[in-house]
């Protein structure tokens, strides 16, 4: 990953040319360098998420207006990027006290928070939950949201120096863990019944201590796969450990329309704005250190959010 001088695009009808002050890094951009999510021939940028100012509009916009500051996750892999060219439909207006690095570092995350408590399981007050990468970048917002909603939260994370991050954020329990030997500990926790709900975006190393910790009829939420894909599941398997639920969601079937898109920002800007939801920016690089901002994140060094700056 290396970085070059190319033509600034211009907008075709429906998209915008974004001036980008702070581009976020998501796990999803090491799938696609890797070729594990489909993305655009190499060579080519990577990531999907920014913010900044609008300097552009082509013909037909409706949605934002030149000058405008937005943030945007959606479109071609193109954010690593000081101009990036987007549909228009995919930015939302950001409030005039959310910066572009808190935007960029809390947009694709914060609402993938938002689906996972509001839409693939609806959470309520006094259920208990697991989360797995508790002092990452969703793992943070996830949590805090979550205490605010009334849940219980066990959370685990990958080394000792993450614990008291996890456990400010609203962890009632952290558990370092690097493999699947925590589901006896969750047992004992809630105990012997299990947890209502697990969030896990670790995947092959947490996935079969992921089912060991729920209770009969809960619901293992994959969302991310960080070691690795788990192994296959017999269906029938759901049925014999309780009669388990297992799906693996994603944000862009959760915002496929404008009005999806802008609930959804809007339910996150509300939080962040009331002080419920606070974004840590664990880690900031310049634009050429792309490269050295993958290792940090795919080795599990990174804390909160990740962002580059052009």
């Amino acid at each position: 990953m290396r970085l070059e001088d190319v033509p600034i695009p211009a907008p075709d009808p429906g998209e915008v040319l974004i001036r980008q002050e702070a581009i976020g890094v998501n796990y999803r951009d090491i799938y696609v360098r890797k070729g594990i999510y489909a993305g655009p021939p190499l060579p080519s940028s990577l990531g999907f998420e920014g913010a900044g100012m609008v300097e552009l509009v082509g013909p037909g916009i409706t949605a934002v207006s030149q000058g405008d500051r937005v943030a945007c996750a959606g479109g071609s892999d193109n954010a690593y990027a000081q101009h990036r060219v987007v549909p228009a439909e995919r930015c939302v207006v950001l409030p005039g006290d959310i910066d572009a690095r808190t935007a960029a570092a809390m947009m694709v995350r914060g609402m993938t928070a938002r689906y996972l408590l509001f839409a693939t399981y609806k959470l309520q007050r006094g259920e208990t939950i697991l989360v797995h990468a508790a002092a990452g970048g969703v793992g943070l917002i996830l949590t805090q949201w979550a205490k605010h909603l009334g849940a219980k939260i066990i959370g685990t994370v990958g080394s000792e120096a993450k614990v008291a991050t996890a456990r400010t954020h609203g962890c009632d329990h952290v558990l370092i863990t690097r493999g699947d030997d925590f589901a006896p500990r969750v047992r004992e926790i809630t105990g012997g019944r299990g947890v209502d709900v697990v969030y896990d975006s670790v995947g092959r190393d947490t996935f079969e201590g992921s089912l060991l910790s729920l209770r009969p009829r809960g619901s293992l939420i994959v969302y991310g796969t960080s070691s690795g894909e788990p192994e296959p599941i017999a269906p029938r398997r759901l049925n014999l450990l309780g009669s388990l639920h297992l799906t693996y969601p994603g944000l862009p079937h959760y915002t496929a329309t404008r009005a999806e898109l802008e609930e959804t920002a809007n339910d996150l800007f509300a939080v962040v704005r009331a002080g419920t939801v606070k974004i840590a920016i664990g880690q900031s690089y310049k634009l050429a250190d792309a490269a050295q901002a993958h290792r940090d994140l795919e080795s599990r060094k990174t804390t909160g959010s990740t962002i580059l700056i052009p």
